[in-house]
């Protein structure tokens, strides 16, 4: 699996309230959701067209604060194809997972720039910044862990598991 976009730089500890504050939380509709990720952290950021494929790019303890999973579903419907920090909150990169959104731990994020066009390759566990010409290592993921994103989520993963089953069966 290979990702190229833009990135959109964050700092750290970027909190679940910051990604989808509380005050959103009257509806789980994703798209609904989605004109609101990192709209404390963002003003206006989840209305923007331009985040489609793109990737967010923070520094350490992302997705801190609650357990919302809330916040990965918004930053995936706003149309944000990675999220990249030095370090996640436990419970977002489980959450994350579980909904199908790609995140990668890079120790190097403040060597990326806002705007830089970055290139992921999860397979080599890579990351191509583009518009320095740097390359970075990460923890590529377990072949598990590519099939539930490759699927959009846990959910997803375990029907094909489930209908593969039933098929064999057959």
């Amino acid at each position: 699996m290979e990702i190229k976009g833009k990135a959109f730089v964050f700092g750290d500890d970027v909190n679940t309230d910051e990604i989808i504050p509380a005050r959103y939380l009257n509806t789980s509709e994703p798209k609904e959701l989605a004109k609101y990720c990192m709209e404390d952290a963002r003003p206006g950021f989840g209305k923007r067209d331009d985040l489609k494929g793109n990737i967010i790019v923070a520094g350490e303890n992302f997705g801190c604060g609650s357990s919302r999973e809330h916040a990965p579903i918004a930053i995936k419907a706003a149309g944000i194809s990675c999220v990249v920090a030095k370090s996640f909150a436990r419970i977002f990169l489980r959450n994350s997972i579980n909904i199908g959104l790609p995140i990668v731990e890079l120790l190097e994020t403040s060597e990326i720039n806002e705007g830089d066009i970055l290139n992921i390759n999860f397979d080599r566990g890579t990351i191509v910044n583009e518009s320095i010409k740097k390359s970075f290592e990460f923890q590529s993921y377990p072949d598990f862990m590519k099939s539930i994103i490759s699927e959009g989520g846990w959910i997803n993963y375990a029907k094909k598991l489930i209908k593969e089953e039933n098929h064999e069966k057959k």
